[in-house]
């Protein structure tokens, strides 16, 4: 053997899995961006809808895995769309929260239907039980070990 081989590519696996979330990823952001949204802004947009009240920019920062300061960015963008308006925190005059608007409300059910149709349009090819085996498959991945 020679012990300067290197394979092309070194997790094969690994790439496909990459490379279908991305092909999926791009799918979806295009669909979605038909209506102004994005998959991050859509995520905001549905936790707020879901909270059912204005939320702290930390917290939201918190339940979608992203660091205070890209939430800040992407509150800003939603608030320059007129989605969600910034609200003082009546419990500490430090702190702001975000608040859904009308549009921000009517604008994430238009995004979730998006969501949906895309979904499965790009998993039309897969039969029901690959999709099943799909789910679970990537349910098992994102397990800790």
């Amino acid at each position: 053997m020679n012990d300067s081989f290197c394979p092309l590519n070194p997790a094969p696996l690994a790439s496909q899995v990459l490379g279908a979330a991305n092909v999926v990823e791009t799918h979806l952001e295009g669909a979605l961006g038909q209506v102004g949204l994005s998959l991050a802004k859509l995520r905001v947009l549905s936790r707020l809808v879901e909270a059912g009240e204005p939320l702290p920019l930390g917290g939201l920062a918190d339940h979608c895995s992203c660091v205070r300061s890209n939430m800040t960015q992407l509150v800003d963008r939603l608030e320059a769309d007129k989605l969600v308006e910034r609200v003082n925190d009546p419990a500490d005059r430090r702190s702001v929260r975000a608040a859904l608007t009308a549009a921000g409300r009517q604008r994430q059910a238009e995004g979730v239907e998006i969501l949906a149709s895309s979904e499965r349009a790009v998993f039309a090819r897969l039969s029901e039980a690959d999709r099943a085996d799909l789910s679970r498959l990537v349910l098992q991945l994102t397990q800790p070990a």
